[in-house]
């Protein structure tokens, strides 16, 4: 791997990493804003789904830009993005304010995705351990974003952390001007999968997966802190709900990277498609025992569906690189985006109104049952998959 190669990794990991982190703030200080702002869980559900639903919506012509402008310029406009979005958070002295800056920062961050991914699989020869590479760096994001948010909240408020994390995306935006070299179009031939076509009925079926995989996942990573804030209480007691929340919810997505660890040795070993039937699976049950247990049982299951859910991200970017074309790429990576962020964001307005009716703790056997229709799409989709070969 040459240095410009370790740059790309590099400049793409702490995006991908500043992502998932910034996206994550919001329900680590979900229960300070309510407070604050004298609103339902319902109504900052409704907020957390124009977001995500924005997070994922803005994938689709990013993914259609990605052949016109390219991956740099992209990653560029999303960086600067965030920055302008953050600073109308920090700003915010109303929740209409603050819901339009959060509306922003979901449609500049959904750039990423389709930019960073397509960026990688052009300029990155080694490709499977820069997709690892990423993915880990996604996942330490999510993980460091609920503690982030809730420590820096009880320091000096809920706009801190928003400012550190704008602050070190600006920083990010200058070194992708400096360190990233300009191309007028990013060159295919970098790619280690080149499928002769894009296998249209294997991409509809993961499409479908990943709908419900996002429903689940928006769903329950909105709950999870303020989940763990009234559920642990009888751990660390002395800690605030928000602290302990987002301690507990970053303790989950760092397992995480375990998950992304074993999806990239798994997936080079054996069938992906298979990979993704037990996932699935296994997420079931996990995510329902989340929903009746507390305290330390809680803490461990937690743990276990952090392992297992996050195998899906590397074994799922491999599989959509494996079934599309390479001039359909960033278009195919863009379309996933937006159904697993945009469309799952319904589950974070749907999980409010569960929230507030029948309790936080009735939300996550019902994300649980999002999985079932995955379950049953995954059968033909191994089968797809398989006979392309």
């Amino acid at each position: 791997m040459n240095n410009n190669e370790k740059i790309i990794l590099t400049i793409t990991g702490f995006s991908h990493l500043l992502v998932h982190s910034v996206m994550i703030v919001l329900p680590a200080i979900l229960l300070v804003l309510r407070d604050q702002f004298d609103v339902g869980l319902a109504t900052l559900g409704i907020i957390a789904t124009a977001s995500q639903f924005m997070f994922g919506l803005g994938a689709l012509p990013a993914g259609i830009l990605e052949k016109k402008l390219g991956g740099r310029t992209l990653l560029l406009i999303y960086q600067l993005g965030v920055v302008v979005s953050i600073v109308i958070i920090i700003l915010s002295q109303t929740l209409w304010t603050l819901t339009a800056g959060l509306i922003l920062l979901g449609l500049f961050s959904s750039i990423y995705h389709p930019a960073g991914l397509t960026l990688i699989s052009r300029r990155v020869k080694a490709i499977s351990k820069g997709m690892a590479f990423h993915g880990i760096m996604g996942s330490i994001g999510l993980a460091l974003g609920p503690i982030i948010g809730a420590t820096l909240t009880v320091l000096s408020g809920w706009r801190l952390p928003y400012l550190v994390l704008g602050v070190i995306m600006l920083l990010l935006a200058f070194s992708t001007i400096i360190f990233i070299p300009s191309r007028k179009r990013e060159p295919e031939t970098a790619d280690h999968i080149q499928p002769e076509e894009t296998n249209r009925t294997a991409l509809l079926l993961y499409y479908g997966m990943i709908i419900m995989v996002g429903l689940a996942f928006a769903g329950f990573t909105t709950f999870m802190p303020a989940h763990f804030a009234l559920e642990t209480r009888n751990i660390f007691s002395s800690l605030s709900d928000t602290i302990r929340g987002g301690l507990f919810t970053t303790l989950v997505l760092l397992s995480g990277i375990i998950g992304q660890m074993l999806g990239g040795a798994l997936g080079d070993k054996y069938s992906r498609p298979k990979i993704l039937f037990w996932v699935i699976l296994l997420n079931i049950p996990l995510l329902a025992l989340m929903g009746y247990t507390t305290g330390i049982p809680l803490v461990i299951f937690g743990i276990l569906l952090g392992v297992i859910h996050f195998i899906w991200q590397p074994v799922g970017n491999s599989l959509i690189a494996q079934i599309s074309h390479s001039k359909h790429r960033g278009l195919s990576y863009g379309i996933s985006f937006f159904l697993s962020f945009g469309v799952g964001s319904f589950a974070a307005g749907i999980g409010g109104l569960i929230a507030e009716n029948y309790g936080i703790n009735f939300v996550f056997p019902v994300m649980a049952l999002f999985f079932i229709p995955g379950l049953i799409l995954v059968v033909p989709f191994i089968k797809v998959v398989r006979s392309k070969k």
